[in-house]
């Protein structure tokens, strides 16, 4: 939690950016993994505790925006609870920590609302993303689950992604911790991809480094093998002499704030020839888009200059054909690099992601681009100082894809298929850094995690 005055500011900046009405703002609940009492661990609405800095359970927050009330609804525990929890700070000391004066029951917020909408106010809420919420929001306002995302408040969505998108000094040093946990994850994951692991261990392993760090994962660890599937969560594989290990984890501390950080290392310590041409590349784009990445730049640009290195180092090994910027703007260049260059990163892993896409990694000048791979780019949008946001090429040989555009002959005259053939074991490639947006440029956050080839089989040494 930061101090009172920082979410007293947030609050107050939110208010200034809605019209009039009032700010609903639901906080999360406990959800049970396989009976009511043995649940999940908790985590906090990101949007919540940005506003409303309170992280734990069964939590509302309303803003009225023409008379500047706030008010936190929620409940003090019961005898039974401290029983179970302990000693427990009262809410309405909880809610003084954060510059919230007036607290109610939640039983009170149904009463709020009710009255709001008698008066023909307009109630902002956010798209809900977990079950318990879309039912509340059914019992509040009426509106079956169907029908809640195309209700939610557009103006409130596009304020809060005006304001988390630009990330405060004391975000910035929350993120820096939560990149140091993962330095820590990737430089062990390295250590261990040695013949005859588990990757399992592996994963387990580094998991158990972001628990030690405060926090947790920021998300499920991709670790394969197999790294030409993007988000290949199965690590039941021993590790094999010869093959290349794709890590992609991060780290989320206490305060929520996260890291994302891929690697890929070859098992047994050293790098074949062909295994690093390939990685070669991937390093060339990702150092080549670190260079492009400054305030007015749009990200959408970067990811197409990205491109236009791997379609080159791809050409120069035969494997691709051409006129470079013709293959990139046909979209040959996907088959190899089927995802976008990067997203947001903040409180959530994919910063406000659910609060859409379209508002976090887009504006009015820059829109998606309905082609495939370019496509999948989470992060397109003019850049500004203060935005945190990953670098993360890759080159990847997805047999059934190849196949696939070999035998429709997708993008025939970029692409040497012939060529393919001895690379359909090859696997995947990803290289992701942590970046922050500067005055004048960008800078990775953190030291960086070994990257180059010598440096990774140093370190794996």
């Amino acid at each position: 939690m930061f101090n009172r005055e920082t979410y007293i500011s947030r609050r107050q900046k939110l208010k200034q950016k809605i019209s009039n009405g009032i700010i609903l703002l639901l906080g999360n609940v406990d959800s049970p993994m396989n009976y009511a009492d043995n649940t999940y661990y908790f985590r906090q609405d990101s949007s919540f505790l940005y506003f409303f800095g309170l992280d734990f359970q069964n939590l509302a927050g309303v803003i009225d925006v023409e008379s500047d009330e706030e008010i936190i609804f929620g409940d003090d525990v019961s005898i039974e609870d401290i029983i179970w929890m302990g000693p427990q700070v009262a809410l309405k000391e909880k809610a003084e920590k954060v510059g919230i004066t007036n607290t109610k029951p939640y039983k009170d917020l149904q009463s709020v609302v009710e009255k709001a909408i008698s008066s023909g106010r307009k109630i902002h809420f956010l798209p809900p993303y977990r079950a318990e919420n879309k039912l509340l929001l059914n019992e509040l306002l009426g509106l079956s689950v169907s029908k809640q995302k195309s209700y939610s408040s557009v103006e409130l969505i596009k304020a809060i992604v005006a304001l988390r998108s630009v990330k405060e000094i004391q975000e910035i040093d929350e993120i820096r911790k939560a990149c140091a946990v993962g330095y820590q994850m990737h430089v062990t994951a390295m250590k261990m991809a040695k013949v005859g692991v588990w990757e399992q261990s592996i994963a387990g392993t580094i998991e158990g480094i972001a628990n030690a760090g405060g926090g947790m994962v920021s998300f499920p660890v991709i670790l394969s093998q197999n790294g030409e599937t993007l988000h290949n969560h199965d690590h039941s594989g021993t590790l094999q002499n010869g093959r290349l290990l794709l890590v992609d984890a991060g780290a989320e501390v206490g305060s929520h704030y996260a890291s994302d950080f891929t690697r890929t290392m070859p098992v047994g310590g050293k790098f074949t020839q062909k295994q690093r041409e390939i990685y070669e590349i991937v390093l060339a784009a990702n150092n080549h888009a670190r260079e492009l990445t400054k305030p007015g730049s749009t990200y959408l640009s970067v990811h197409l200059a990205a491109a236009e290195v791997i379609a080159s180092g791809l050409k120069s090994l035969g494997l691709m054909k051409g006129d470079v910027k013709e293959a990139v703007a046909a979209g040959a260049h996907a088959l190899f690099m089927p995802h976008g260059l990067g997203h947001m990163l903040g409180i959530d892993v994919h910063d406000m992601e659910d609060l859409g896409q379209i508002y976090v990694g887009y504006d009015d000048e820059t829109r998606p681009v309905n082609q495939f791979g370019t496509a999948y780019l989470r992060m397109g949008r003019k850049l500004q100082p203060g935005f945190v946001i990953t670098n993360e090429p890759g080159i990847y040989f997805i047999p059934a894809l190849i196949e696939k555009w070999k035998a429709e002959k997708i993008n025939n005259d970029f692409i040497n298929f012939d060529r393919l053939e001895s690379y359909l074991d090859f696997g995947g490639i990803r290289l992701e850094d942590d970046i922050l947006v500067t005055e004048s440029g960008c800078e990775i956050i953190g030291d960086r995690i070994p990257i180059t080839p010598d440096e990774v089989e140093d370190m794996m040494r």
